[in-house]
């Protein structure tokens, strides 16, 4: 028996693993959305496409995501690919011989975090002033 994918119960997933309560989601979404509009969305078997679409662009996942993602098929994957515990065993880490590739690597890992961080700050200030303005 195929089971179905639950497209509402999969964006409370992505909502919460992001830390994103419904109100926030639904003042992405627009005026018209509340949160116990997010509620009953979340509640739907199946999402419209276009409805879908506003919503992946504002969680920032993509739409194959909400519409695929099955935890019962995960969880088989996971529990499939790690039961056997003896390649754990014989397990031989290989190590970084050359620190100064490894710091300059951590810099520019430093560098792009920041980077982003200024540019969800920059997004954020943006909805905040959006906010005051109503």
């Amino acid at each position: 028996m195929e089971q179905k994918i639950h497209q509402g119960r999969n964006v409370k997933r992505f909502r919460e693993m992001l830390g994103i309560k419904q109100e926030a989601l639904a003042y992405d979404l627009g005026d018209d959305w509340n949160q116990k509009k997010i509620s009953m969305l979340e509640q739907k078997d199946v999402i419209e496409e276009n409805l879908l679409k506003q919503i992946s662009n504002s969680l920032k996942i993509p739409v194959e995501a909400f519409q695929n993602f099955d935890e019962e098929q995960a969880i088989n994957i996971i529990s499939n690919t790690f039961h056997d515990t003896q390649g754990l065993i014989n397990y031989n880490p290989t190590f970084n011989n050359n620190p100064i590739e490894k710091l300059i690597q951590l810099h520019e890992e430093k560098i792009a975090l920041y980077e982003r961080m200024l540019k969800e700050k920059d997004e954020m200030m943006q909805k905040l002033e959006k906010l005051i303005d109503k």
